[in-house]
């Protein structure tokens, strides 16, 4: 729908009350949602996180594991140094040597008493982070269950809203077409900022719609009399007369129906 440069201030009402009720709609659905795709968002999220927390756990067992095998190295080419220098104790022909050698010899057992306390120690560090893993795991399995579950509910809920959700958003950008970007920005500045997203309300029993603030009789009829734009001092919402919010209700109920 085109923008009219010729468009009555009556014209711009009704159009802005039409889409004040295609919004309205559009947000009882998101309502009925409620907070599920937040929450889906935010479970989404911590499982990349206790992947990646897994996958790092999984990196250090596997660095551990090669600082085991390394230390098994070192362990096997020290008793085979110990067995050798048992050999050349045989053959010594001094006390000098004889003492160098058992310096050696006890050098290489204390690398090996080193290297097996590390390996305790990297063993005992393996035990700790397999229980995290397996915590993780449940965790994960745990999420992704609660995942599955508010996904599924959230396209129960989508099947029922899908297509009213598309005509609404659809119809939203029509009417929006039909107000000037001036008056438009006015209408969603002031959606973002009262309750309920009503930027625009009738008068019921002489007050705002949203207001315990009545109207003077005077402002009413001028209201009424749809030749000019009016907002409530109160709360900044625009307004209309009863007569045109019933009029726009019901062909707006027929449009969406």
């Amino acid at each position: 729908m085109a923008k009219s440069k010729e468009v009555t201030v009556e014209e711009k009402l009704r159009a802005l009350y039409d889409l004040q009720l295609i919004d309205s709609r559009a947000d009882e659905i998101k309502n009925v949602r409620g907070e599920l795709p937040l929450e889906i968002e935010d479970l989404e999220d911590e499982i990349v996180g206790l992947n990646k927390r897994l996958s790092n756990l999984d990196e250090d067992v596997v660095n551990l594991k090669g600082e085991i095998s390394a230390k098994k190295l070192v362990i096997e080419e020290a008793k085979s140094l110990v067995k050798k220098y048992a050999e050349q104790q045989k053959n010594v022909r001094n006390n000098r040597e004889f003492n160098s050698i058992s310096k050696e010899t006890e050098y290489q057992e204390l690398e090996i008493e080193l290297a097996e306390k590390r390996i305790k120690e990297y063993k005992a560090k393996i035990e700790q982070k397999n229980e995290v893993i397996a915590a993780t795991k449940e965790n994960i399995a745990k999420q992704a269950d609660l995942l599955k579950h508010k996904s599924d509910e959230l396209k129960d809920i989508m099947g029922d809203t899908i297509k009213e959700e598309a005509l609404l958003l659809k119809k939203s950008k029509e009417y929006s077409g039909l107000i000037d970007d001036h008056l438009l920005k006015a209408y969603n500045r002031i959606r973002s900022t009262v309750k309920n997203g009503l930027a625009v309300v009738s008068i019921d029993r002489g007050a705002s719609g949203g207001s315990f603030f009545t109207i003077p009789p005077q402002r009413q009829v001028e209201i009424a009399s749809r030749k000019k734009i009016i907002t409530d001092e109160h709360s900044g919402r625009i307004l209309v007369d009863g007569a045109l919010a019933e009029e726009e209700k019901e062909k707006i109920d027929k449009l969406l129906s």
